[in-house]
């Protein structure tokens, strides 16, 4: 008697895909995921070919050094300051509120809204920090710096229509911009010292 092969039944594989692809979903929709810190910053426009390189000397009391060492000592200045204290510092640099011979020089500029004012229009804060310098206090540097623009900027905008920076016009946000104009400038990181 002849045996007849029996033939193995095929497994239905059309719907393996489909889960998959739930299963993948699921994953992604139900796992939180860390997100980077990052600094919000715009770029300087590129120079135009017709432009002329001029080497403004500034005035060295129209830059305020912060260097940051490798072992996340700040230094503003000529004097050690915690991170903490470094908003208070900046604010009195950019703004120079009893026009200060060592700090920035104020010089007179038309404004929309404000009319003529005073302000320290040629000062940068300039920011150095050493390779050994750890990411979270480079960050935390780089916020107070910012927060220090943004205090004055709310200040000033509360002081003439009674509403925060971020509610006013383009227009208005602009003149404050104007009068309070954001310059950090930040140096390429150095070897100073290394973490034993």
């Amino acid at each position: 008697m002849a045996r007849k092969k029996r033939t193995v039944p095929e497994v239905n594989s059309s719907s393996t895909a489909d889960m998959a692809f739930i299963l993948l979903l699921f994953f992604l929709l139900t796992t939180s995921m860390d997100t980077d810190q990052g600094l919000a910053r715009r770029l300087p426009e590129p120079p135009q070919e017709n432009q002329q390189k001029t080497d403004a000397k500034l005035k060295e009391r129209n830059v305020l050094q912060v260097f940051v060492n490798f072992q996340d000592q700040l230094m503003v200045g000529d004097e050690y300051l915690s991170v903490d204290q470094i908003r208070a510092k900046a604010k009195e640099f950019i703004a120079n509120p009893s026009n200060d011979e060592k700090l920035p020089e104020k010089i007179a500029e038309e404004v929309p809204f404000f009319g003529t004012q005073m302000i320290t229009k040629n000062h940068v804060i300039s920011l150095r920090c050493d390779r050994g310098t750890s990411y979270k206090v480079y960050i935390a540097v780089q916020n107070e710096l910012v927060a220090a623009y943004n205090e004055l900027r709310n200040e000033l905008a509360q002081a003439k229509w009674q509403k925060n920076y971020a509610d006013l016009t383009e227009e208005q946000q602009e003149a404050v911009r104007k009068i309070y104009p954001q310059v950090i400038s930040e140096a390429e990181p150095k070897k100073y010292g290394e973490q034993k």
